[in-house]
């Protein structure tokens, strides 16, 4: 019984995923043409890929290699884009009960989608976490490697404005969260803060977003301290 419910589970996880492909496909399309023309060949091209598997580390290292940026400064700047997820792992072990193995697993396959679809589970569960990360790994591996195969035969799917998918895909998973005035408030507080900080401040995509995290989350503490009977 326990191993359907982990099949269904993953099935569940694995299917959630599947609306946001479409936004998958011109990134991992325009990664992989950044990566053939900073001279990656197409299987390292491909094994980013499969052993970063970051969307945002593989465009700036990939653009990096064009530059010929050093290792540190790689390393360094990946590092900071990729902050966001110290929120997300701690997220994850708060709400899941998960052996130190899972844990691994997870944090190795952890994504922005695959975090906010379990997040708005009605039952997470790891199973359901994973399915949502293979569904995520395997679309995004694929859609690399048909990118880094056809390589300059096709434009850049990014110059016709499709990267307004990902927006809109979280923006659908954020609204079922808005039920009650802290979190509204929360919400705008947040989406403001983030404007201001990549905006004016023009901190990395990274720390932009583990610093709303931590003083939405403070806010949205305090509010709902203020707000208990």
């Amino acid at each position: 019984m326990t191993l359907t419910l982990r099949h269904s589970d993953f099935r569940l996880g694995f299917l959630a995923i599947v609306p946001l492909w479409i936004g998958f496909l011109p990134f991992a399309i325009s990664y992989a043409l950044i990566a053939r023309s900073a001279g990656l060949s197409l299987w390292e091209t491909q094994l980013m890929s499969l052993t970063v598997f970051s969307g945002g580390a593989q465009f700036t290292a990939a653009g990096m290699f064009l530059q010929q940026a050093n290792i540190f400064s790689i390393v360094l700047t990946t590092f900071l884009l990729n902050a966001r997820h110290l929120l997300y792992g701690l997220s994850v072990s708060q709400n899941l009960k998960l052996s130190p193995l899972q844990r691994t697993k997870a944090a190795w396959v952890l994504t922005d989608e695959a975090f906010g679809v379990t997040a708005n589970a009605h039952y997470p569960s790891y199973a359901y976490l994973m399915g949502a990360s293979m569904s995520v790994f395997v679309s995004w591996n694929v859609f690399t490697l048909v990118g880094a195969l056809l390589g300059n035969s096709i434009p850049d799917p990014l110059k016709y404005g499709v990267d307004f998918v990902f927006p809109l895909a979280f923006l659908a998973l954020l609204m079922p969260t808005l039920k009650d005035r802290p979190a509204f408030l929360v919400a705008g507080f947040s989406a403001l803060l983030a404007l201001f900080l990549q905006k004016a401040l023009h901190l990395p995509g990274g720390v932009s977003v583990l610093l709303v995290g931590i003083l939405g989350s403070l806010l949205g503490a305090f509010l709902t301290y203020r707000e208990k009977p």
